[in-house]
C-alpha cells in the first residue's frame, strides 16, 4: 500500500539566544491544517515528545547474533587441523603445503578485491544505525488539531507499540491561530536531537507551518516528495489500536515511583529463561502488587490502591517496552493502567498535567497489533445502514469529538447503533477513540480512503463465520439477558461432520465480554488471538435477528 507525501520543507528547530522556534512541515496534499502557539510547559513537552520518538524507533524483535568473528575463528582452526594432518602424514605433506600456499594466495587476492566493498558497506550501515534513523522509519507521525487539543500519533517499527501524545491548549502560553484537521508531519532524528535543547528559560514557539499551503504549482520544485510503500499489516495495526481501546478493561492508577521500581528491576536483571510475564495481583481496597517473573520479585505499590469490584490476576508480556515511560516519570502525576486481560493488550496513560501520553502495548512483542490481534472482531459490530452511518459521521465531523451518549441524544438514536457506526469508521481509519476523555475523535489517517477489502476482511475466521450463516448450519439454541443487560447466547454449528457448541456474552455496547467454544482452535488460543469462527458466527446470527 503506497502513501504519497509532499512537504514544502523539512521540519526544523531554530535557536537564537533566549528563543527557540519549532516548525513542523505538514503534508501539503492534505486539507489545510496548521497551528501556532508559544509553549508554556517546556520540560514536560520536551520529555513527552522524546518518549514519542522512542516509540517510533522501538524494535524489540529477535535479532540473530553476529557470527562473523566465530566463522573467522572456525576457518583459522580448520587451517590448524590441516597442519596437524600434514605432520601426521608425511607422504602427502608436501602436496598439502603446496595447495595451502596456493589457497592462501587466492584468499589474499579475494580479500583484496572485496576489501573496499565490505568497508564501505559496514560504514554505510553504521551511519544508518547511529546517524540516520529516518532510513528505518516506516511512516511519519500523524498530527491532529482539534478545538480542545493537539495530538500526535505514531507506531513502532516492530508494530507492537503505539504512542499518542495529547496536548491541551493549556500547554501553550498563547495560541495565535489554528485550523482543525489531520496531517502527516516531517519528523526526523535530527529534529529529535534539537528537542533536547528546549529549556524553560527560553521562549519556545511551536507551529505547524500554515504558509506551506499557500504555495501552489509555482513552488512544486521545492517540495520534498516522499513515497512510502507500507505493508498492509502496518496500516491494519494502526487501525486495530482504537478498537482495542474501546473494549472493557480492568483499570487502576499507579504512582510514578511504582513505574520507576518496575523499570529499575528490568534494568538490573536480564531473564535467561521463561516465564517472562509481569503479573498484576489486584485485590479491592488493597495496594496493587506487581510480580516480575521468573525472579518472582514483588513490588507492593503502597500508594496505589485498587478500587475495582472484585479480585483480579492479570499477566502481561513484552514488559521491557515499559522502559519507554522512563523519561516521563519525573513529570508524571500518575499512570493510569488499562488491562484487557491476560495475554491481551494493555495501555498506560501518563498524566502530565495538561499533557497526556498514551502507550499502547500488544499482548507481547512478537504478537503485533496486526498479525494476531483481531481486536476489531471483538469491537461493536452492530449492523447499521449507510444512511445512519453517514448521519453519525456527519455529526462527529461537525463537533470534531463527542461521546457516544452525546451523539445518541443529539441524533435520537440507540447507543448501540451509534457505537456500531463509530466502530465502522474507526476501523476505516477515519475516527479514533480517546481513552483519556472517553470520547470519539475525528481523525483521517490518510488522505485517500483506505482499501478496507484488504485491511478489514483479511481474517479467515470471519469469512468462515459468514459461510456458516450463508449455509444455514448454525442454530441459536438459547438467548437471554441478565440483570446487567448482557446478552447470553448459546448455539450449535455443524462443520465438516463435527458439532460445536459456542457460547457468547455480549454487553449493551455490542462487545464480546466472554466466550467459550468446544473447538480445538478456541481451546488452544482462548481469546488471545480473537474469537474463533463459531463464536463469530453466533454473534453475527444474533445481530441479524
Amino acid at each position: 500500500m503506497q502513501f504519497n507525501y509532499s512537504y514544502s520543507s523539512s521540519s526544523a528547530v531554530h535557536g537564537q539566544g533566549n528563543q527557540t522556534q519549532m516548525s513542523f512541515a505538514p503534508d501539503l496534499t492534505r486539507q489545510p491544517t496548521f497551528f501556532r502557539g508559544e509553549l508554556r510547559q517546556h520540560l514536560a513537552f520536551r520529555e513527552a515528545m522524546s518518549a514519542l520518538h522512542h516509540v517510533v524507533v522501538s524494535d524489540l524483535r529477535f535479532k540473530p547474533q553476529d557470527k562473523t568473528e566465530y566463522k573467522a575463528w572456525a576457518a583459522q582452526q580448520l587451517e590448524i587441523d590441516w597442519q596437524l594432518i600434514a605432520t601426521q602424514k608425511q607422504a602427502v605433506s608436501d602436496k598439502i603445503n603446496a595447495l595451502r600456499d596456493e589457497l592462501t594466495v587466492i584468499q589474499q587476492s579475494r580479500s583484496s578485491r572485496w576489501r573496499d566493498f565490505y568497508t564501505a558497506q559496514q560504514r554505510y550501515f553504521n551511519y544508518l544505525y547511529q546517524k540516520d534513523y529516518d532510513a528505518w522509519f516506516v511512516l511519519d507521525p500523524v498530527i491532529t488539531v482539534h478545538p480542545d487539543e493537539i495530538f500526535f500519533e505514531c507506531f513502532s517499527q516492530d508494530e507492537s507499540s503505539y504512542g499518542k501524545l495529547s496536548a491541551s491548549y493549556e500547554v501553550f502560553q498563547q495560541v495565535d491561530e489554528f485550523a482543525c484537521g489531520t496531517t502527516n508531519i516531517d519528523y526526523s532524528a535530527t529534529l529529535y536531537n534539537e528537542f533536547q535543547k528546549i529549556r524553560d528559560y527560553k521562549t519556545t514557539k511551536f507551529e505547524v507551518d500554515p504558509s506551506g499551503f499557500e504555495v501552489q504549482t509555482t513552488g512544486n520544485i521545492a517540495y520534498k516528495e516522499v513515497k512510502i510503500d507500507l505493508p498492509d499489516s502496518w496500516v491494519r495495526g494502526f487501525l486495530q489500536v482504537s478498537s482495542a481501546m474501546s473494549l472493557p478493561a480492568i483499570q487502576f492508577d499507579l504512582h510514578p515511583m511504582d513505574i520507576y521500581n518496575i523499570c529499575f528491576i528490568l534494568r538490573r536483571h536480564k531473564e535467561k529463561k521463561g516465564p517472562r510475564a509481569l503479573r498484576y495481583e489486584l485485590t479491592p481496597g488493597e495496594p496493587v502488587r506487581a510480580i516480575l517473573e521468573p525472579w518472582d520479585k514483588e513490588i507492593v505499590c503502597d500508594r496505589s490502591i485498587y478500587t475495582g469490584p472484585k479480585p483480579e490476576t492479570v499477566r502481561v508480556w513484552g514488559r521491557r517496552r515499559l522502559l519507554i515511560l522512563e523519561r516521563l516519570i519525573p513529570m508524571a502525576r500518575k499512570f493510569t493502567v488499562h488491562l484487557l486481560g491476560t495475554g491481551l493488550p494493555s495501555f498506560y496513560l501518563a498524566d502530565l498535567n495538561d499533557l497526556t501520553f498514551t502507550l499502547g502495548l500488544s499482548g507481547w512483542t512478537a504478537n503485533d497489533w496486526a498479525a494476531a490481534g483481531n481486536f476489531d472482531l471483538l469491537a461493536p459490530r452492530a449492523d447499521v445502514d449507510d444512511f445512519t452511518k453517514r448521519q453519525v459521521f456527519g455529526a462527529l465531523q461537525a463537533a470534531k469529538f463527542a461521546s457516544p451518549d452525546t451523539l445518541a441524544k443529539q441524533l435520537k438514536l440507540d447507543r448501540s447503533t451509534i457505537l456500531g457506526a463509530l466502530g465502522a469508521y474507526t476501523q476505516a481509519g477515519r475516527a479514533i477513540f480517546d481513552l483519556n476523555k472517553q470520547v470519539y475523535r475525528l481523525r483521517e489517517l490518510s488522505r485517500d480512503p483506505l482499501p478496507m477489502s484488504k485491511l478489514r476482511f483479511v481474517n479467515e475466521r470471519e469469512q468462515k463465520a459468514r459461510r456458516f450463516l450463508d449455509d444455514n448450519t448454525l442454530r441459536v439454541q438459547n438467548s437471554s439477558v441478565d440483570q446487567n443487560g448482557t446478552r447470553l447466547l448459546q448455539g450449535s454449528i455443524t462443520d465438516e461432520n463435527q458439532t460445536y457448541a459456542p457460547t457468547v456474552a455480549v454487553d449493551r455496547d455490542e462487545r464480546i465480554v466472554k466466550a467459550e467454544c468446544s473447538c480445538n482452535w478456541h481451546q488452544h488460543n482462548t481469546l488471545f488471538k480473537g474469537p474463533c469462527e463459531h463464536i463469530l458466527a453466533l454473534r453475527m446470527a444474533a445481530n441479524r435477528k
